[in-house]
């Protein structure tokens, strides 16, 4: 092999190992977010809609987007 080939190998290398290293973060990032969805019995992602929280509603705090369809 000549220092040529060498050096793509490295380069391609490098940018796997670089590949698969941002893989593993982002697969460990969103299985770190989804613990409570994948792992607890009922588990679901909490709902933050403006109109389904009650302290929201007490302020007189509304949504925008209901504005413009129910008005």
């Amino acid at each position: 092999m000549n220092s040529q080939s060498i050096t793509k190998f490295a380069g391609l290398f490098c940018t796997m190992m670089t590949l698969l290293l941002t893989l593993a973060i982002v697969g460990l990032a969103v299985l770190l977010l989804g613990v409570k969805i994948f792992f607890v019995k009922g588990g679901r992602f909490p709902n933050t809609h403006i109109h389904d929280n009650a302290e929201m509603r007490k302020r007189g705090i509304t949504c925008a987007r209901d504005k413009e369809f129910y008005n």
